[in-house]
């Protein structure tokens, strides 16, 4: 069939058959299908929706566009290959960077493919591009090489693993077809699947900085997500995540990097990225099989924390795949630099009280860390710090945050952006919930 009647089919509310799919995403990786015909097809799913048969035949047809790493011969102990995702918020990408080294040093192997940054969502892979040296889309035989060295590596779609997905991603980035179900289903899950796990933990965000806007869309989400992986055969948890305050204290490809080591090596810990990132190992460590219970698991993490070893693991990696080998001992010395730094002062004294975060991720985009076209090089040293948090003071000498622009004028726009995003209280309100909300366990 040819690729215009598949998108009228689709556009049309048909259900099509997983055929029809594998023919289409065929079509993506020989150059039969045009960028415009993804994105009309992008658009009819979102629009229509795909039933679960639909999603588990697109997601193992972009997995089979490429390479299914065959771990048989590597030596590792296939039961402890265990995957790490998130769905997509603002901030909370870089869980999987403190994840992935974290349960590498408790015994969990973790090969992890992810993304660039969507809309106004960072990207892990846009994070890693900004160490230099570092390959995020190395070959099969690299990628492997490197989990066996560091227990872990993260690396973002290549010509290898799940290329179909490479293309659908960045024109979903810019065609208004990133919150579908059906699509993040597949995206995930393709890449997830190329790696080759034997169980997968992912992260579902939902409010105002997450694609998911209410705790019912995260939960379909999460829902359609483990549907898939129980079709491939796959044990999965996922937890559902409040993201109406961005996660940490930055944003940005490289400042976001330097939060990551400065978590890893105890120079600083935001208090809901400890625990969402605790909690997502302690759950890699129950499925490998390393620990008896979420409690145990969590009290192994938590020391392998503490110790250094996940720091130690993290910089493993970096050298791994290419970046320099003293990385987690000089991070500011490798990375980029924005031109123009400087705090961000509230409009008055008070209280931060809530916060419109998908505002602030736009935010980001306007520095110039965000895409607007599918291929567009991003700044990669833009970003924002030191951002205070739902109930923290603000005021004269409590800046709001500090934001790394290329300029001056750059730095003004984006700052009268930031204060409108954010709501002051006189009175202190009170402390954010838990980030984790549920968890949802399925297995084949």
């Amino acid at each position: 069939m040819l690729p215009q009647e598949i998108i009228r089919r689709k556009r049309d509310g048909a259900v099509l058959s997983a055929a029809e799919i594998a023919d289409f995403v065929r079509g993506i990786g020989t150059g039969e299908v045009s960028e415009g015909q993804i994105g009309a097809f992008t658009m009819a799913v979102y629009l229509n929706g795909m039933t679960t048969p639909e999603r588990v035949a697109l997601s193992l047809a972009m997995r089979d566009s490429g390479t299914v790493i065959d771990w048989s011969a590597t030596g590792i102990d296939e039961k402890l290959l265990i995957e790490k995702h998130s769905s997509g918020g603002v901030g909370d990408e870089k869980i999987t960077l403190l994840v992935v080294p974290l349960a590498a040093a408790c015994g969990v192997f973790a090969p992890n493919l992810s993304g660039w940054g969507l809309d106004y969502c960072g990207g892990e892979i846009d994070m890693l591009d900004s160490i230099p040296g570092y390959d995020t889309a190395p070959s099969s035989e690299t990628f492997v090489a490197a989990v066996k060295a560091a227990g872990g590596a993260i690396i973002g779609p290549t010509p290898d693993l799940a290329p179909a997905d490479r293309k659908i991603f960045k024109v979903r980035d810019v065609t208004a077809t990133v919150e579908s179900v059906a699509l993040i289903t597949g995206s995930i899950m393709s890449k997830k699947l190329a790696a080759g796990p034997r169980g997968m933990v992912i992260t579902v965000g939902s409010g105002s900085g997450a694609y998911m806007a209410t705790v019912d869309d995260a939960r379909e989400l999460a829902e359609s997500m483990s549907e898939v992986a129980a079709g491939a055969g796959l044990p999965s948890v996922m937890l559902l995540t409040d993201l109406n305050a961005f996660v940490g204290t930055a944003i940005g490809a490289a400042t976001e990097v330097i939060e990551t080591v400065d978590f890893l090596t105890g120079r600083h810990r935001d208090a809901r990225v400890a625990e969402l990132t605790l909690t997502v190992t302690a759950e890699m460590i129950v499925l490998a099989g390393l620990a008896s219970d979420i409690e145990a698991a969590r009290s192994l993490a938590a020391s392998r924390l503490e110790d250094g070893s996940a720091a130690a693991h993290f910089g493993r990696m970096v050298a791994a795949l290419g970046g320099p080998s003293d990385f987690v001992e000089r991070p500011a010395h490798y990375l980029p630099a924005a031109g123009f730094i400087r705090p961000v002062l509230a409009d008055g004294e008070g209280f931060v009280a809530g916060m419109n975060t998908k505002e602030i991720g736009l935010t980001l985009v306007a520095l110039g860390g965000g895409r607007k076209l599918p291929e567009e090089a991003i700044d990669l040293s833009v970003g924002v710090t030191d951002f205070r948090q739902i109930g923290d003071a603000v005021g004269a000498d409590h800046p709001l945050c500090v934001i790394h622009a290329r300029d001056e004028a750059e730095w003004e726009r984006a700052a009268a952006r930031v204060r409108a995003a954010v709501q002051i209280s006189d009175t202190q309100p009170p402390a954010p919930g838990p980030i984790i909300i549920d968890r949802i366990e399925r297995r084949p």
